[in-house]
């Protein structure tokens, strides 16, 4: 029988469960927010409870052994099922009231959610609103965020997901750029134009070429992984970047180029966990937060 089966500390399984998936101490003490003497003394900890080596030095790395081969697949099934305990509590609550967290892209929390942010505080001024910008997908079934605003439909069938507007992206620069190096009149004339990369050059001349612009890899002389950055590259007048016609409605002094170029369209998909979506504080977010992204531009920023 395992010594101390009986008086399992819930932080050392998160520790163990931390490490083995993320394959190191120090990864794992990021990932739960502890320092990593403290994650390496509450995973010691519980190889002491257990009478169990857990894990193996493998040069910088820590290797499962058997033992903590065979105890992961439980402490996982624990922690889901701690996870769902948290969900249906979650669910429960009546309360408007308490921390909803709300994920989406970069751009998006920076230009598209303060305006919502007003009249959720007017409506529910004992929220606390915790915004994850983030322009990977963030994990709803683990708790990372309440509510995420997303343009793939998520496929897990314990998440509920709403479509609230197809989206459209043109093509923008400033207008001190554009009285610089000229107002392009057809695709052709991008060639002679400076481009805005967001994420990976390569990806992006992918998914241009086949729209019929012109360009190549040195068009392109800056750019950022975040797309706050790359907007407001364009905005301060480096050249012609792709964005939601919804962020560039909010941006003054910026102009569409080839106004009569075709729109990008995209899906804003609004999505939550079943049992979240009981939850009075996260119904109403989720509700505001659908009126909110389904109107049109200019409605959004018309005051």
């Amino acid at each position: 029988m395992i010594q101390g089966a009986n008086s399992f500390d819930w932080n050392h399984m998160r520790a163990f469960l931390a490490t083995a998936e993320e394959g190191s101490l120090s990864a794992a003490a990021r990932k739960l927010g502890l320092t990593q003497p403290t994650l390496g003394r509450q995973v010691t900890a519980l190889e002491a409870e257990l009478n169990l080596m857990l894990f193996e030095r493998v040069g910088r790395n820590l290797v499962l052994t058997q033992a903590g081969e065979e105890l992961l697949q439980h402490v996982r099934a624990m922690n889901a099922a701690a996870d769902q305990v948290a969900l249906v509590a979650s669910g429960q609550s009546q309360a408007v009231e308490g921390v909803v967290r709300i994920t989406a892209s970069d751009v998006f929390s920076a230009y598209l959610l303060p305006p919502i942010m007003k009249e959720l505080r007017a409506r529910a001024p004992q929220l606390e609103i915790d915004i994850v910008a983030a322009n990977d997908i963030r994990d709803l079934m683990r708790r990372e965020a309440d509510i995420a605003i997303r343009h793939v439909r998520p496929d897990q069938p314990d998440l509920i997901a709403r479509l609230v507007r197809e989206a459209r992206g043109y093509f923008y620069a400033s207008s001190d750029y554009l009285d610089r190096k000229g107002r392009p009149e057809t695709l052709d004339d991008l060639r002679d134009h400076d481009f805005i990369s967001f994420g990976d050059v390569n990806r992006m001349l992918g998914f241009l070429h086949p729209l019929g612009f012109p360009i190549t890899e040195k068009n392109f002389r800056i750019g950022s992984e975040s797309g706050v950055v790359s907007w407001e590259l364009a905005r301060q007048g480096f050249g012609i970047a792709a964005m939601a016609d919804d962020v560039a409605a909010a941006t003054p002094d910026v102009e569409r180029v080839l106004p009569d170029l075709a729109p990008v369209v995209f899906p804003i998909w609004l999505t939550t966990h079943r049992e979240l979506h009981t939850s009075r504080r996260i119904r109403l977010v989720f509700d505001l937060l659908a009126e909110f992204l389904a109107q049109k531009p200019e409605a959004k920023f018309s005051d």
